[in-house]
């Protein structure tokens, strides 16, 4: 009799991997969990209940076949479970590491909601494609025929780069435009090492490049070449810029000198970890070493900040919200993470205003003035508390009067989110029509734009989003891509 494999949640217990101890983890930028033993993904991966209805398929943006490489995986299976996993994944063990899991297929899976812990379907993942790095069963870009058609591709994010991927493969060549001098976006900038490691991501744009991706990096479009010339030299091109201009705040001294981008934080941290010079790290503007750190904002980028402070040394770091934890957007995981690496959240609190920025002969003096004391900046703290809801169903955050007071601090990051920059102005672009929020109009199944053979995908449309969306919207834009250029040349030979 065959032995069940599966549905083993009644006895098996979830396990993570295990987690670096927080006073280790905090003095570098390592990933924070260990690497899954073969035997206990293969444990884990026998808690699967192989649901008739896989809610965790069906809220995964790319609806990977998750029960199936599961089973696989118990089985042994492993070669097979990757090759399942990467049918509709471009990059599973980037989103086994940076997805919302706990959001997304883990938050529906079945067995969780009957109350027995959800599968340990992100770290499974990632050990699938992790030991297919190894074992040398990513096989590389190999197109069955070559074709002559040519795609652009503006941005090199996770949506470009799926695109790329999936238009390579189909043997169409294939050219990606970048303002940063690495392939990978806010994957490789954007994102700490803590959550991503970088060499994942560069073995990703290797493979891409290997198989026949070219790659046009430190390029301004609208700069150092023009739209219009994108699209002379391709037959297809494809916008996937994703949004990097910061909201900010309508405060006084907004713009003061130690009061910065969190954008701009992240991306010298990361380039100091990838062995970069970094004048603004160097010269202490961009590093928290030594000081007291605030940061505005509740969303993932905020919880980037908070541990990327913890790490480069900072005094004390506070992450100030203005809704309460339960209110708050970013993921619950990365919450306890980071107050277990000694931030301290400070809920329904908002910045009123920042005081004392001051630089050069003016510190001196004022250093002097208040007897020696060497702060010289702090945020005014308003307290807030949640109102009546919002169209949303959210509550709204009000003001309590006459609860402020001051908090110092020596760095203040701001980390409210993205808005798309203004692409047709920027590129000098006519006919590109874009939403009133600024993001490019685009279908959302095929993802054409206003202008013929011209299509978008990620953030630039969406708004900031996951990678996990960006991902999915690259590989349906270059299956319309495909069809696109195919029905183009059909016409041509007739």
């Amino acid at each position: 009799m065959a032995t069940q494999k599966m549905l083993k949640f009644v006895t098996i217990g979830r396990q993570m991997p295990e987690k670096r101890d927080a006073a280790d983890r905090s003095q570098d930028f390592h990933e924070i969990y260990r690497e899954f033993a073969s035997a206990k993904a293969l444990e884990q991966a026998s808690r699967c209940s192989q649901c008739g209805v896989p809610y965790c398929q069906s809220h995964c943006p790319l609806h990977n076949n998750i029960p199936d490489w599961l089973r696989l995986t118990a089985e042994g299976r492993t070669e097979e479970a990757y090759l399942r996993s990467q049918e509709t994944n471009t990059f599973p063990e980037i989103c086994g590491r940076i997805c919302p899991q706990d959001r997304l297929c883990e938050g529906n899976c079945v067995i969780e909601q009957s109350g027995h812990g959800t599968v340990t379907i992100g770290a499974i993942e990632k050990y699938i494609t992790d030991t297919a790095w190894e074992e040398g069963w990513v096989r590389p870009i190999a197109p069955s025929e070559e074709r002559a058609e040519s795609i652009g591709i503006i941005g090199a994010g996770p949506g470009g780069l799926a695109a790329a991927d999936r238009l390579r493969r189909m043997g169409f060549q294939v050219t990606v435009y970048d303002r940063h001098d690495r392939s990978g976006g806010l994957m490789i900038y954007g994102i700490p090492g803590f959550k991503l490691e970088k060499d994942v991501v560069e073995r990703r744009n290797k493979l891409l490049a290997d198989g026949g991706v070219e790659f046009v990096l430190n390029t301004n479009i609208g700069e150092d070449i023009s739209f219009d010339a994108i699209r002379g030299r391709h037959d297809a091109v494809l916008i996937a810029t994703g949004v990097y201009k910061t909201r900010d705040l309508d405060l006084d001294n907004a713009d003061a000198h130690g009061v910065v981008r969190a954008l701009d934080y992240l991306t010298a941290s990361n380039r100091v970890e990838l062995g970069d010079d970094v004048p603004d790290f160097e010269d202490g503007e961009l590093n928290a070493n030594g000081k007291r750190v605030i940061v505005i904002g509740g969303g993932d980028t905020a919880m980037d900040c908070v541990r990327t402070a913890i790490r480069q040394g900072a005094q004390s770091v506070k992450c100030l919200y203005r809704r309460d934890r339960a209110n708050m957007p970013g993921s619950q995981r990365e919450v306890q993470n980071a107050e277990e690496e000694g931030v301290e959240f400070v809920w329904l609190s908002a910045p009123g205003a920042f005081s004392g920025h001051v630089t050069g002969d003016a510190a001196t003096e004022q250093e002097r003035d208040v007897d020696s004391i060497t702060e010289i900046a702090s945020v005014r703290v308003q307290k807030m508390r949640l109102g009546a809801a919002d169209v949303t169903g959210r509550q709204s955050p009000e003001l309590i009067h006459g609860a402020d007071y001051d908090e110092p601090a020596e760095l203040v990051i701001k980390a409210l989110g993205f808005e798309p920059e203004d692409l047709p102005r920027l590129w000098g672009v006519e006919g590109l029509e874009v939403t009133r929020w600024g993001t490019i109009k685009a279908d959302f199944q095929t993802h054409r734009t206003s202008l013929t053979g011209v299509y978008a995908v990620g953030d630039i449309v969406r708004g900031a989003s996951l990678v996990v969306w960006a991902i999915r919207d690259g590989r349906e834009a270059a299956d319309s891509i495909a069809e696109y250029l195919s029905n183009a040349a059909r016409v041509a030979a007739e």
